[in-house]
């Protein structure tokens, strides 16, 4: 597996001296000269640029002899490098919400570190190039508290965007999130439970529509930067619908009164034909509509209503799309040998499992990613990053396309793998990122104006997405960020091993 490159030792030295300049100077002007320019907007490129930098924001940009260089602002020589915006994906989880298996006994020893480590994600991101990611489930006091920080300038990480909940769910060991029976769940899992639900959880299913126009409400005031709700279950074959369509329109209704976005996880057909047609703004992993491949009318009516379709691209392309193919061949081998011994039962429970077996979903989910793209909706990254055990606990190594930051460099590669071209998946991985965000004002795109996120890399990504990953520096809100130094501290992550030779 092809990791991102570390930051160069002499890189640290030139990004150390640019920040003592700075630190110095105040707030001096900066000048990144000399690289060419992928905006996000999805136009040429633009050799040989200058990016003026004042403030923490972009005062201006464009082409050789375009743009003044104040006296005594500090320069960056990027020529024969590459400039594009901060990468945003828009489903991450930041916090250590458990598990059944062996993230049950991590969760019980680091449930007091939960600030730590949602910084260490948030940070493991940043050193990817991905300045902005949206958290969609995770422990929403934890979650604010590190991103007020963030945003303060009081710590260093990727900026984020945090629905805690997800809205009619209850936690981790719930039987809403994860069929678990409730005579079994010890009063440490409850207390979690009730953590991650901020009573926003099952008990609001029960709700009349105006008693949830209170809830939601009250919610809101909790501080989640948008909404998510469950508008169907998290469990499927069976998938069962979370709301009535009547109670879907009172939370949408009601979290756009406060300016902020809703998001649903809705997968089966006409359970986000509903949350579609409720007024949500987002959807989380469209192409999951499990076992079904999704209609041409949905499709359509996604584009039409300009519903932002945050994908798993990772978990379907790239690495992840070549373990699936060898996995489905052994399988098929497998299957075939026990048929010749014994004719399989023509049962549901067996169509399922040899489904499974069969890996058949992540087919049906590549053909609906596919088609949404076709359709012309409005895509984005999300990887549902998440943490796994911590080391000492580990049973499976958990995938590294769902890893903090690389899983978002490789769901942008895989958009290309999908059918995009480069500069639509650049595009995808940040200015669509930042119309989930509810930021296009502030982010997503180079432009005069805007909060100054850039990455500078080695190698052109219009002419292979892969070069997304030859990194030679992150600048944060304007200022350069000291890769070297990130995480600062380690709680569950590891240090990476050395980057093997290239390939893929």
């Amino acid at each position: 597996m092809k990791r991102a490159r570390r930051l160069d030792p002499r890189l640290a030295v030139l990004i150390g001296a640019c920040l003592a300049i700075a630190a110095r100077a105040g707030a001096e002007d900066v000048a990144i000269v000399g690289a060419t320019l992928i905006d996000g907007n999805g136009g040429p490129p633009m050799p040989y640029s200058i990016i003026l930098v004042q403030d923490g924001r972009i005062a201006a940009v464009g082409a050789h002899g375009e743009v003044a260089i104040p006296a005594g602002a500090t320069r960056i020589d990027a020529k024969g490098r590459w400039v594009v915006p901060g990468l945003i994906d828009t489903n991450v989880h930041l916090s250590l919400y458990g598990g059944q298996r062996d993230r049950y006994e991590t969760l019980a020893k680091y449930w007091p570190r939960e600030n730590e480590i949602v910084l260490e994600a948030a940070q493991i991101d940043l050193t990817y190039g991905v300045t902005t990611v949206r958290d969609s489930y995770g422990f929403l006091v934890p979650l604010t508290q590190v991103r007020d920080a963030i945003a303060a300038g009081k710590a260093t990480g990727a900026r984020i965007l945090a629905a805690g909940n997800i809205v009619g769910w209850g936690g981790p060991y719930s039987v809403s999130f994860a069929l678990a029976p409730q005579r079994d769940v010890t009063r440490f899992q409850a207390e979690v439970d009730d953590a991650m639900a901020q009573d926003a959880g099952e008990t609001l299913a029960d709700m009349t529509p105006e008693e949830l126009r209170v809830a939601i409400d009250a919610y809101l005031d909790k501080g989640p930067d948008f909404l998510k709700y469950g508008g169907t279950s998290h469990f499927d074959e069976p998938t069962f619908i979370g709301f009535s369509p009547a109670a879907q329109q009172v939370m949408v209704e009601e979290t756009h009164k406060r300016g902020r976005a809703v998001d649903t996880h809705s997968t089966t057909i006409e359970g986000l034909r509903i949350s579609i047609l409720a007024g949500i703004d987002v959807i989380q992993h469209p192409e999951v509509l499990s076992p079904r491949e999704m209609p041409d009318d949905l499709a359509r009516l996604i584009a039409e209503r300009k519903v932002v379709c945050s994908m798993l691209v990772s978990t379907m392309t790239g690495d992840a799309w070549q373990k699936h193919l060898k996995d489905r061949a052994e399988a098929e081998k497998k299957l075939a040998d026990a048929t010749k011994k014994q004719p399989p039962p023509q049962t549901l429970y067996a169509e399922r499992k040899r489904a499974q077996d069969l890996g058949t979903d992540v087919e049906t989910r590549r053909a609906n990613a596919v088609k949404l793209i076709k359709a012309g909706c409005v895509v984005t990254v999300g990887t549902d990053s998440y943490w796994a055990a911590a080391p000492e606990f580990q049973i499976d190594p958990k995938p590294v396309w769902q890893s903090h930051g690389v899983g978002t460099v490789m769901a942008i590669e895989g958009l290309v793998e999908l059918g995009m071209t480069p500069a639509q998946a650049i595009t995808a991985g940040t200015r669509n990122g930042a119309i989930a965000c509810r930021r296009l004002d502030d982010l997503g795109t180079v432009e005069t104006g805007k909060i100054a996120d850039l990455v500078i890399l080695d190698a052109d990504p219009l002419a292979d997405i892969h070069n997304l990953r030859k990194l030679h520096a992150v600048m944060q809100g304007g200022k350069l960020v000291d890769l070297a130094r990130l995480p600062e501290r380690r709680v569950l992550s590891t240090p990476p091993a050395p980057e093997p030779a290239a390939g893929r």
